[in-house]
Protein backbone atom coordinates (compact mmCIF):
# COMPACT_ATOMS: atom_id res chain seq x y z
CA UNK A 1 0.00 0.00 0.00
CA UNK A 2 1.20 3.47 -1.17
CA UNK A 3 1.75 6.24 1.82
CA UNK A 4 1.77 10.06 1.01
CA UNK A 5 5.91 9.95 2.45
CA UNK A 6 6.60 7.38 0.11
CA UNK A 7 4.73 9.72 -2.77
CA UNK A 8 6.57 13.23 -1.89
CA UNK A 9 10.31 10.78 -2.10
CA UNK A 10 9.22 9.71 -5.65
CA UNK A 11 8.12 12.28 -6.94
CA UNK A 12 11.26 14.54 -7.09
CA UNK A 13 13.20 11.65 -8.11
CA UNK A 14 10.94 10.83 -11.13
CA UNK A 15 11.23 14.91 -12.03
CA UNK A 16 14.58 15.14 -12.31
CA UNK A 17 14.80 12.18 -14.77
CA UNK A 18 12.27 13.77 -16.88
CA UNK A 19 13.96 16.92 -16.58
CA UNK A 20 17.74 14.92 -17.79
CA UNK A 21 15.74 12.75 -20.60
CA UNK A 22 15.49 15.54 -23.43
CA UNK A 23 19.60 16.57 -22.68
CA UNK A 24 20.43 12.92 -24.12
CA UNK A 25 17.52 12.12 -26.51
CA UNK A 26 17.56 15.29 -29.16
CA UNK A 27 16.80 14.38 -32.30
CA UNK A 28 19.02 15.50 -35.42
CA UNK A 29 18.27 18.17 -37.79
CA UNK A 30 16.81 17.18 -40.34
CA UNK A 31 17.87 18.29 -43.86
CA UNK A 32 14.56 18.64 -45.09
CA UNK A 33 13.12 20.18 -41.66
CA UNK A 34 11.89 23.62 -43.48
CA UNK A 35 14.61 25.81 -41.03
CA UNK A 36 17.22 23.54 -42.26
CA UNK A 37 16.13 23.87 -46.13
CA UNK A 38 15.97 27.79 -45.43
CA UNK A 39 19.83 27.94 -43.97
CA UNK A 40 20.73 25.24 -46.12
CA UNK A 41 21.95 23.08 -43.88
CA UNK A 42 23.77 19.95 -44.55
CA UNK A 43 25.29 17.03 -42.72
CA UNK A 44 28.49 17.00 -44.44
CA UNK A 45 29.95 20.18 -45.09
CA UNK A 46 31.77 18.92 -48.42
CA UNK A 47 28.03 18.69 -50.12
CA UNK A 48 27.18 22.43 -49.45
CA UNK A 49 25.69 23.74 -52.60
CA UNK A 50 28.47 26.15 -53.93
CA UNK A 51 26.44 28.01 -56.46
CA UNK A 52 23.22 28.96 -53.75
CA UNK A 53 25.84 29.58 -50.79
CA UNK A 54 28.95 32.01 -52.49
CA UNK A 55 29.76 32.47 -48.47
CA UNK A 56 30.90 28.90 -47.70
CA UNK A 57 34.72 28.76 -47.64
CA UNK A 58 36.56 25.27 -47.63
CA UNK A 59 37.29 24.34 -43.74
CA UNK A 60 33.95 25.44 -42.70
CA UNK A 61 32.11 23.11 -40.39
CA UNK A 62 29.63 23.28 -37.43
CA UNK A 63 32.52 22.24 -34.93
CA UNK A 64 34.32 25.51 -36.33
CA UNK A 65 31.18 27.64 -35.57
CA UNK A 66 30.78 29.95 -32.80
CA UNK A 67 26.68 29.10 -32.41
CA UNK A 68 28.07 25.24 -32.17
CA UNK A 69 27.62 24.11 -28.42
CA UNK A 70 28.78 20.47 -28.64
CA UNK A 71 31.73 19.16 -27.14
CA UNK A 72 35.58 19.67 -28.74
CA UNK A 73 35.96 16.73 -30.99
CA UNK A 74 32.39 15.50 -30.44
CA UNK A 75 30.35 14.00 -33.83
CA UNK A 76 27.65 16.05 -32.99
CA UNK A 77 26.04 19.07 -30.52
CA UNK A 78 23.53 21.23 -29.85
CA UNK A 79 23.11 24.68 -32.21
CA UNK A 80 21.79 28.02 -31.28
CA UNK A 81 19.79 27.95 -34.67
CA UNK A 82 18.46 24.93 -34.09
CA UNK A 83 17.19 24.92 -30.83
CA UNK A 84 16.67 20.94 -29.27
CA UNK A 85 18.17 19.56 -31.67
CA UNK A 86 21.92 18.31 -32.55
CA UNK A 87 23.54 19.12 -35.70
CA UNK A 88 26.83 17.49 -37.13
CA UNK A 89 30.08 17.96 -36.34
CA UNK A 90 30.79 18.02 -40.04
CA UNK A 91 27.75 19.67 -41.08
CA UNK A 92 26.87 23.41 -42.16
CA UNK A 93 24.56 25.95 -42.88
CA UNK A 94 24.58 29.26 -44.06
CA UNK A 95 24.37 30.76 -40.35
CA UNK A 96 28.13 29.94 -39.81
CA UNK A 97 29.95 31.93 -38.06
CA UNK A 98 33.30 31.71 -37.29
CA UNK A 99 35.07 30.53 -33.78
CA UNK A 100 36.72 33.35 -32.34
Amino acid sequence: MSTRRTFICLVPAAGAGLLAGPAWSQAMVDEKDPQAVTLGYVSDATKVNKAKYPQHAAGQACAGCALFQGKAGAASGPCGVFPGKQVSAKGWCSAFAKKA
